[in-house]
């Protein structure tokens, strides 16, 4: 999470409005309801383990066991079985 300085983005007035209640401190303001994005969608690692399941899936119906898949991607078989056998 990156930071930005409040006397950049807010107005003056809402400024010192909010200083009254926040004295030199670090706030968290959350984004509204529903723009919230998931885990993983900004920095692409959503992207990249769902691409890394598709594939454990896809070598699984091809006939690879749940150690040879564990080895290839350096999973556990537990973690693989989650995978294989979910209803994605």
């Amino acid at each position: 999470m990156s930071y930005i300085k409040a006397d950049v983005i807010f107005p003056k007035e809402l400024l010192r409005e909010i200083q009254k209640y926040v004295h030199g401190e670090t706030i968290y303001i959350p984004s509204l309801e529903g723009e919230r994005k998931k885990w993983g969608e900004n920095s692409g690692s959503r992207q990249y383990l769902d691409q890394r399941n598709k594939e454990i899936r896809k070598n699984f119906s091809e006939g690879m066991t749940i150690y040879q898949l564990s080895d290839l991607f350096c999973l556990s078989p537990d973690s693989i079985k989650k995978i294989v056998y979910s209803k994605k």
